[in-house]
């Protein structure tokens, strides 16, 4: 069976992790996705290689075919500019100063290509004293937003993000503004330059706290006083020092639920708690009861109780649990490679599904500048002219 983006040409001329991770998921369903990068390599590379081997780049770059290109030269702008007259879609995560210096400005892209879709991951967007600013997933989507002031223990500091988070949630804003811009291609015709950023998408996850700022509730200051209080939205630990989490914003259905799965029904003849009102008044002993409930029982036990009464829970899991995880292998969220590396035997699916649609089995992520010399045939140059590019260090190939 052929895959739906079959077809679809795409340069990946981003760094990092938010602009490839979007460009991994058009690769995932058959896009064939060129990824540009400095002869010596994404610095993304090193970050993930110093901690044991390279499994981000293989996450973030499967699929992909690698040209090593010096963009800072005007060989390595011609040969850009010559993949760019042949794609459907460009990705980039320069800022305006780097666009110019590349010859990339979309007005003059346009004129070459004007079918092309040019997609742009800034940290802050294209306006502002900010556009220019460097950025993370830490400083713009977790810091900026508000999501990490919403994240602080009472009385302590700001819980730092997970790196990488904020990249990964971003990627499926900028996937999606792609294909909107695609399918409104098949339209007109014509192609469109569209963007996103990480403060945007921080903004977006933290909706709902940030409308309550602009309606006047300020959630983080009701936290800063008394911290989250709630006992049907909490953490608790059992005896066998594991997590379980209450996800209960309809208090008066799981009270009873709970009473009966923590094997107090004697709580719901107490006249303390009669009703909502009385219960919530006493949220703080409320939730010491269900700590000290939940403490008698090891983990099992516990979602063994909470199961059969129908209680809105889940368990707080490890990350090695997560990838051995027998109902997200099953829901084809973790998957097998055809890779040989042992390290690399499994890896996580980009997350949406089509009926009927299949993506490609993920295989290992190119070496720098490992498909250079096919890339630079089919744009028409001459052997010579890529011994050239290569004896020069403009190009990396083998």
């Amino acid at each position: 069976m052929g895959h739906i983006l079959a077809g679809l040409k795409v340069i990946d001329a981003a760094s990092y992790v938010a602009g490839p991770a979007a460009t991994t998921v058009m690769a995932d369903f058959g896009a064939d996705v060129i990824k540009v990068e400095p002869p010596t390599g994404d610095s993304y590379r090193s970050l993930a290689a110093r901690y044991r081997t390279d499994y981000n780049w293989q996450l973030t770059s499967r699929h992909k075919r690698a040209l090593g290109l010096d963009l800072k030269t005007a060989e390595g702008q011609a040969v850009l500019l010559s993949l760019v007259d042949q794609a459907d879609v460009l990705v980039v995560n320069f800022n305006a100063k780097q666009l110019a210096e590349y010859q990339l400005d979309y007005a003059a892209l346009k004129q070459r290509n004007p079918r092309l879709i040019f997609a742009q991951i800034t940290g802050y967007g294209t306006r502002g004293p900010d556009r220019n600013k460097r950025a993370f997933d830490l400083s713009a989507w977790w810091a900026r937003s508000g999501i990490m002031d919403m994240m602080k223990p009472l009385g302590g500091a700001p819980v730092n993000g997970v790196g990488g988070v904020g990249d990964h949630a971003s990627a499926m804003s900028l996937f999606g503004v792609v294909m909107l811009a695609l399918y409104d291609r098949e339209r007109t015709g014509l192609g469109a330059s569209v963007s996103t950023s990480l403060i945007a998408n921080g903004a977006w996850s933290n909706g709902m706290h940030l409308q309550g700022m602009i309606a006047g509730y300020d959630l983080a200051a009701v936290l800063d006083k008394h911290g989250y209080r709630s006992p049907f939205v909490m953490s608790y630990l059992t005896r066998d020092d594991r997590y379980v989490v209450l996800v209960g914003p309809n208090p008066q259905r799981e009270w009873p639920k709970l009473c009966r799965a923590l094997g107090h029904s004697e709580w719901l003849q107490d006249s303390r708690f009669a009703d909502m009102t009385g219960v919530m008044a006493l949220r703080d002993e409320v939730r010491d009861l269900f700590a000290r409930a939940m403490g008698r029982y090891k983990l099992d036990e516990v979602v063994r109780r909470l199961e059969a009464e129908d209680v809105t829970f889940s368990v707080l899991e490890k990350n090695s649990d997560v990838i051995h995880d027998a109902h997200l292998i099953e829901n084809e969220v973790i998957i097998k490679t055809a890779s040989d590396h042992p390290d690399y035997q499994w890896t996580v699916a980009s997350p949406i599904h089509i009926a009927g649609q299949v993506k490609k089995v993920p295989t290992d992520a190119p070496a720098i500048g490992a498909h250079s010399r096919d890339i630079l045939d089919e744009l028409g140059y001459t052997t010579t002219q890529i011994d050239e590019l290569i004896a020069h260090g403009i190009v990396k190939g083998r």
